[in-house]
């Protein structure tokens, strides 16, 4: 399986999604269009995994490579190929869907739980009833015309949502590690002001090891649901 990563920032890789798909032998490119690389082709992806960043899912002015990601998205989601979004990731998808993207009512950083709102079904992935799971954003998304809503959190009612049986968008971060998270807390220090769903730096790092098991086991039934084979 040829997949492609869109990363925006050094620090806000694919982390445990490479260790998946190294598991399962699967090949791994990435764009890093903030260094000047070039999108490939839609047709040579066989799954597009869009990462998190820094800047706004709508910051066209000041990031002038943009509006071709978002394109790009789209055109890969129109081929039928499956598409996984996470945090700012996942608000670009739904700008390439159509949806509106725009500040949460409050930032959510850290360990906070996610809840399960989707119709059981096999054709919609199934959130467990109640998971604790790492967040770092302060915008959300609308759901695309079509969407089903996936999961919710105090913070952000919007969590996650799929379209269709190919493509997922996440607003949380099941994909990240202790040296990821390490990695964005250095970077963005800053961010962590005192607030209802903002943790301390501590609070953050001590996190226990189980709380990355249970996530990464999460995305890995995301990633083998978008892979799976459709009859």
């Amino acid at each position: 399986m040829r997949t492609h990563c869109l990363q925006h920032i050094a620090v806000e890789g694919p982390a445990y999604i490479a260790e998946w798909l190294a598991a399962g032998g699967h090949e791994l490119t990435i764009t890093r269009q903030y260094e000047g690389e070039s999108l490939p082709e839609p047709s040579a992806v066989d799954l597009l995994v869009v990462m998190g960043g820094p800047m706004g899912a709508n910051d066209d002015a000041t990031v002038p490579w943009l509006a071709a990601e978002v394109a790009f998205i789209r055109d890969v989601i129109e081929a039928g190929t499956p598409v996984l979004g996470v945090c700012l990731g996942a608000q670009l998808v739904a700008r390439a869907l159509g949806a509106a993207v725009h500040p949460n009512p409050e930032l959510e950083i850290g360990w906070f739980p996610v809840r399960s709102v989707a119709p059981a079904s096999d054709d919609v992935f199934s959130f467990p009833a109640e998971l604790t799971v790492f967040h770092w954003h302060g915008d959300t998304f609308e759901l695309p015309e079509g969407a089903v809503l996936l999961a919710s959190s105090d913070a952000c009612a919007n969590q996650a949502f799929q379209y269709g049986d190919r493509v997922i968008a996440l607003q949380c971060h099941l994909e990240v590690t202790p040296v990821a998270v390490a990695g964005m807390t250095y970077l963005f220090a800053e961010h962590l002001r005192p607030a209802p769903h903002v943790q301390t730096e501590d609070e953050i790092l001590e996190a226990p090891c189980v709380g990355y098991a249970v996530s990464n086991a999460l995305m890995s039934e995301v990633l083998a649901f978008l892979t799976r084979e459709r009859r």
